[in-house]
């Protein structure tokens, strides 16, 4: 079955696509693939390994884990129909051929890969494709996708891989892999759509005012946006990180804020994953039988304190991850902040509000205060730094070292130096 155009095939109503805040950009060719693959037929429409790029917030799981529904839908009519016994475990994340993969660390190291690789191999159980999804495809170091390529390149018969990378660009995903998947861009939601998935989350319980706001101010990010309405502690890190422009013009206040960010996102991301890691270290512990006795025991036990420290750099990877990912969510914001004051700056306003509007219209009167003290091109400059620092906290650079030289440089952007 060839695929069909976005005017005469649109998303089927009351399925996990029409669930999902997907554009018709997305959900055609999904759908159209989904139809081939239960044809059986030879089609452009269908292939076995995909990939999907979109800006941090676009949906790129979304999409994955719709897809991946339907293509183990029982209901002959409606792919994805969101109601038979594949979809249900799909969305429960039970389903026993998905295989969904992400990692805590820096990378997706190659023994994972090659495990994934071993369970991709095998026949589905109950449905007739087997799906596996890398959530982090950007993570792939050299020896992990070189690992995965070989089954891309010769995909089981019944396997469907999918891949979840921000772009195209070589430092996303590798080269060699981009070419053997086939593109699937996703654009971020707009505005409208994210509060319409918040309003319609009955587990949210928010009020029009608050799906409004965090609609608003969370960039088209859908997960941002349900952690800014309803977590206090989510919308108190950003106006943290939004007090940044404003400190540069106090030189030590500025890095002083600097030394405290780095502080704090050092003990979010500790203490959210201690009792993990407790439990994984008893866990681990337990198996190696580490405080038991009896004959066999020493010899059962040797090694252990190279799985033990394995286990440690694991964990201290996934750490790392995390700050890098608190830290980086700051600098989005602080980079959205000096955009809004280089539009304002610039003259691009229709009315009072700049065109494409504000990232953060709830800091209005800092953006303007912002372009009424800088010329456009210092705040371009000034985005330009924010943004070399995001970069640089991906390097094994201390991130109080990459932040304070970000500092140096919005100081020089500004005027203070």
């Amino acid at each position: 079955m060839s695929s069909s155009s976005a005017t005469d095939a649109p998303a089927a109503p009351e399925s996990v696509f029409s669930a999902a805040v997907l554009s018709p950009h997305v959900t055609v060719p999904l759908i159209a693939a989904v139809e081939a693959a239960r044809g059986g037929e030879q089609s452009a429409a269908m292939t076995h390994s995909w990939l999907f790029t979109g800006p941090p917030g676009s949906g790129r799981s979304v999409a994955a884990k719709a897809f991946a529904t339907a293509l183990v839908c029982e209901d002959p009519d409606v792919p994805g129909c969101g109601q038979c016994d594949g979809c249900r475990s799909a969305a429960a994340g039970s389903h026993p051929d998905i295989t969904w993969v992400h990692t805590d660390g820096v990378v997706i190291q190659v023994s994972e890969a090659r495990e994934v690789i071993k369970t991709a191999a095998a026949m589905p159980t109950v449905a007739p494709w087997r799906i596996v999804v890398f959530e982090d495809a950007d993570r792939f170091n050299d020896s992990s996708a070189n690992a995965l390529l070989k089954s891309i390149e010769e995909p089981p018969e019944r396997t469907v891989f999918i891949l979840c990378a921000p772009s195209t660009d070589p430092e996303d995903i590798a080269v060699t892999l981009r070419s053997r998947c086939r593109h699937l861009y996703v654009p971020t939601p707009s505005r409208a759509e994210v509060e319409a998935v918040l309003l319609g989350d009955s587990g949210l319980g928010l009020s029009a005012e608050q799906a409004s706001w965090a609609a608003d101010v969370a960039g088209g990010h859908i997960g941002r946006a349900r952690h800014l309405a309803s977590e206090e502690k989510a919308r108190a890190k950003r106006a943290s990180a939004l007090k940044l422009p404003g400190l540069v013009y106090e030189q030590g206040e500025s890095y002083r804020f600097v030394t405290d960010l780095v502080s704090s996102a050092t003990e979010e991301a500790t203490a959210t994953v201690a009792g993990r890691e407790e439990k994984e270290l008893a866990d681990l512990q337990s198996s190696l039988g580490m405080g038991a006795k009896g004959r066999g025991v020493a010899k059962a036990q040797s090694g252990a304190a190279g799985q033990i420290k394995e286990l440690e750099k694991e964990q201290k990877n996934r750490r790392t991850r995390m700050l890098r990912d608190s830290l980086d969510l700051a600098l989005i914001d602080i980079a959205g902040l000096y955009r809004d004051a280089m539009m304002i700056a610039a003259g691009a306003v229709e009315g009072e509000e700049p065109v494409g509007g504000f990232l953060h219209p709830d800091k209005e009167k800092v953006s303007r205060e912002l372009a009424r003290r800088n010329a456009p091109e210092n705040l371009v400059q000034c985005i330009d730094a924010v943004s070399s620092c995001r970069e640089t906290l991906t390097f094994n650079v201390k991130p109080e070292v990459a932040l304070s030289a970000m500092v140096g440089r919005l100081r020089e952007c500004c005027g203070q130096v």
